[in-house]
């Protein structure tokens, strides 16, 4: 898994050069655009030139402005000058139109800003390390097993320069040390550790009440059964060390430690190391997760990715391991992005499972009665007709007279009531950023020829991408078509060959992904379209290299990818179609839900019980609990309340 960078901020913005041209230049032909006669322009560039630190194009100071031939604008206000703007393609046809500029890196780096110039890496295994010291990339203390041998010296002391590195030297040392620790037990092998109280409890408010406390107790030695050994040797290192190193495998019991001794930065670490590694095959089980730590930030950016990517999130491996009440959360969210179907196909896998995990047999009335209340959070009237009769009522999970009162429902004018929502889920509304300030044809151009348009993007928080908008025929009616992709070095991420219909007019035309793909912030991706239909249309032109939509800003930058002239300036690719951070509004939820609002409103949120009773192991939902009548979690009388089809 990538761990996407984080530590480049300030640099990952270069900006448009100002000279009189700017040349995109990728050895088969050249894009002129001179810049606008703008002083409001030429003021940002120039602070975006300064605050990048780079230039997004190879520039030359001409000044050519010669006519290719006349031009047509589809959008008053530019100025005589801009209308002589000169948006040339090249001639000739690249060797390969989608070629790739360089494989992804096997690993990439962040780290959890603090006040303290931090050190950050990553290893191939997917590991964080973060260092507060100031030597640089040298780790203080050793990567496994005791730190005796950094002591046997007895003039040790004389070795280590600065308070940091002496005490780094204790870090799992029996030297001085005045209490053991007997961790693990519940679910691991037993690891004795020794500790320093002093150090932890100044680290740690929970220790100092544990030895200095008024109720202090004098044990020499600490038994820790609900914490992994593993887990409390990454805690007590960043306690003695200032180092945080984080493993995949430990992360997650690693934060339950934090958290149980108020660790406050290195529980923030963990969460951080969650929401990069945030995917759709993984956002269900961290949003169970994060109820279970108390995390909202973290199951908000989990609400964001299943809203967005519904379908990939609800047919993941780790699905069927979340608990009841996220799973009922999750059949309640009004803006999922999904089929009833697949939300159906994902409750039968869940209920499945469940079956399996209390051993009985996977029989339709066994996960009717797993499923509780629950099933009445599928929008089953919402389904089409072909959809219901060869899917759900296969399964036997309605009732006879459920079954007859559906099809009803969809075929008679006189429809019965139904104990499900008829009303189908609002989902995400896309939005779209539009990078080019007009459009124009010309009597030569824009011509495809099996090359390739592409561009650069960025953006400053985590969105979705959707598809593309693109321009179509400038001489009338036609049909395209299009093969769209999206790259991050080089790596395709996703791609899909389709078509679009073109009215002849200036307007755009929207081309999709089959899935929304999810776009990490400060991170340059490409945006590429091949296309195959009537030579002429329409191109963009005025483009700007910095558009702000909402609450998110996306910077553009020319692609050496782009092989048919589109770069910043002007060319294909007009819209970018995304799903974005989504305002937080209230709604009804139902009872003992994670969430009242659904894009999960924090203030809504309700407690989870008392963390003393739970350890670290405790990752996942327990089925047992369910067909002992506590597992219908309320909400039937909730979910059928303005169900009723009347005719």
């Amino acid at each position: 898994m990538c761990v996407f960078s984080l530590l480049h901020k300030k640099n990952l913005h270069p900006a448009p050069s100002t000279y009189a041209v700017e040349t995109l230049n990728n050895n088969n032909g050249l894009l002129l655009s001179p810049p606008h006669n703008s002083s409001h322009q030429q003021q940002q560039q120039q602070q975006h030139s300064s605050r990048s630190g780079g230039s997004g194009g190879v520039s030359t100071g001409g000044n050519d402005r010669s006519s290719a031939g006349m031009v047509g604008t589809s959008s008053g206000g530019a100025s005589g000058e801009i209308n002589n703007l000169q948006i040339t393609q090249p001639i000739s046809a690249p060797a390969s139109p989608l070629a790739s500029p360089g494989a992804i890196s096997s690993s990439t780096s962040f780290c959890l800003p603090s006040s303290s110039n931090a050190l950050a890496a990553t290893t191939g295994s997917g590991s964080y390390v973060c260092s507060g010291g100031a030597a640089g990339n040298m780790s203080y203390a050793n990567s496994g097993g005791s730190n005796a041998s950094d002591t046997a010296d007895p003039n040790w002391q004389a070795t280590k320069a600065t308070v940091l590195e002496r005490n780094a030297a204790m870090f799992n040392n029996e030297l001085m040390s005045d209490v053991k620790f007997i961790v693990g037990g519940d679910f691991d092998t037993v690891q004795t550790i020794p500790a320093h109280k002093y150090i932890l409890a100044t680290g740690s408010s929970v220790f100092y009440a544990m030895f200095y406390g008024g109720l202090a107790e004098n044990k020499q030695e600490i038994k820790v059964p609900d914490v992994e050994p593993t887990a409390f040797l990454t805690l007590l290192r960043y306690l003695y060390c200032d180092e945080i190193q984080l493993e995949p495998d430990n992360i997650l019991a690693t934060l339950y430690a934090a958290k149980k001794y108020i660790v406050p930065h290195l529980a923030r670490a963990c969460v951080n190391y969650l929401e990069v590694k945030l995917t759709a095959k993984n956002a269900c089980l961290l949003l169970s997760q994060s109820r279970l730590f108390e995390e909202p930030e973290l199951m908000q950016r989990c609400w964001e990715v299943i809203d967005a990517q519904a379908e990939m999130a609800i047919k993941s491996e780790d699905f069927v391991d979340i608990d009841l009440k996220t799973f009922e959360s999750i059949l309640w969210r009004e803006t999922l992005n999904c089929k009833e179907i697949h939300l159906f196909e994902a409750a039968l896998n869940w209920a499945q499972n469940c079956c399996q995990k209390m051993g009985i047999d996977q029989t339709a009335q066994n996960m009717r009665k797993v499923l509780g209340q629950a099933l009445h959070l599928i929008r089953i009237p919402t389904m089409t007709l072909d959809e219901f009769a060869n899917g759900v009522a296969q399964t036997g999970i309605l009732t006879s007279q459920e079954t007859i009162d559906m099809f009803l429902h969809f075929t008679a004018k006189s429809k019965p009531s139904l104990n499900f929502p008829i009303k189908p889920r609002a989902g995400l509304k896309t939005q779209v950023c539009h990078r080019f300030q007009s459009c124009a044809y010309r009597s030569n151009q824009w011509r495809y020829r099996g090359r390739c348009d592409s561009i650069q993007f960025s953006v400053d928080k985590r969105i979705f991408i959707v598809g593309f908008g693109l321009y179509g025929s400038s001489t009338g009616a036609a049909t395209y078509n299009v093969k769209i992709e999206l790259k991050r070095l080089g790596r395709t991420l996703a791609e899909n060959d389709t078509k679009f219909f073109s009215d002849g007019s200036s307007n755009t035309f929207h081309v999709f992904f089959e899935n929304p793909i999810q776009i990490e912030p400060e991170c340059y991706y490409t945006a590429s379209v091949i296309l195959d239909g009537i030579e002429l249309s329409f191109f963009g032109q005025e483009g700007m290299s910095e558009v702000c939509m909402g609450n998110v800003t996306f910077q553009f930058q020319c692609s050496s990818e782009s092989t048919n002239g589109t770069g910043v300036q002007g060319g294909q690719i007009p819209e970018l179609i995304f799903y974005g951070p989504t305002a937080i509004a209230s709604m009804n939820s139902p009872p003992n839900s994670m969430c009242a609002s659904p894009v999960g409103d924090m203030d809504g949120c309700i407690g989870i019980g008392n963390k003393s009773n739970r350890n670290s192991s405790e990752l996942s939902g327990n089925c047992d609990d369910i067909l002992s009548g506590g597992g219908s979690g309320g909400s039937g009388g909730d979910a059928t309340e303005g169900a009723t089809s009347t005719n």
